[in-house]
């Protein structure tokens, strides 16, 4: 009997081959979601030390001058404007997030029935190889019942 060959080989490799690249492009994504997110706790840090330096001046009760005021304000509004930005970075890098794994787990789900099938088919490839198995053992079988009954008739 021939070896098992699963004609749909080409296939199960080739998406094989883009499950790796969806659990790649995923990992990829995730990461990008955590760098953003950590940069957004850093432009917070960076708002807080704002708001407490800001705080430790107006409480030492010493004159705050119209520059100082005007300088910690664009800097919180600036500080505001990275937040901002930095939370639909996040946001965008959510959707990407959830993107890659939706098509992850559609390339693992279409893999999934492909080696199903391939496992299918080498069960059945199995069956057929016991039965030819089996047919010709009973050939083998009914030709020396054959011999040794045209022996004893002989006899």
């Amino acid at each position: 009997m021939k070896k098992f060959k699963f004609q749909l080989e080409t296939l199960l490799r080739v998406t094989r081959r883009k499950k790796d690249d969806a659990e790649t492009a995923f990992a990829k994504a995730s990461r990008d979601l955590e760098d953003r997110r950590a940069h957004m706790q850093l432009l917070l840090d960076e708002m807080q030390r704002g708001q407490r330096e800001y705080d430790a001046i107006s409480q030492e009760g010493k004159r705050v001058t119209v520059g100082r005021l005007m300088e910690f304000n664009s800097f919180f509004a600036w500080k505001r404007e990275q937040i901002s930005l930095q939370q639909q970075s996040i946001l965008t890098a959510k959707a990407e997030k959830q993107k890659r794994l939706k098509e992850l787990t559609s390339v693992m789900s279409y893999l999934k029935s492909i080696e199903q099938l391939k496992e299918k088919r080498y069960q059945q490839y199995k069956e057929q190889v016991l039965l030819e198995e089996q047919k010709s053992l009973d050939e083998i079988g009914l030709q020396l019942y054959m011999r040794n009954g045209k022996a004893r008739d002989a006899l």
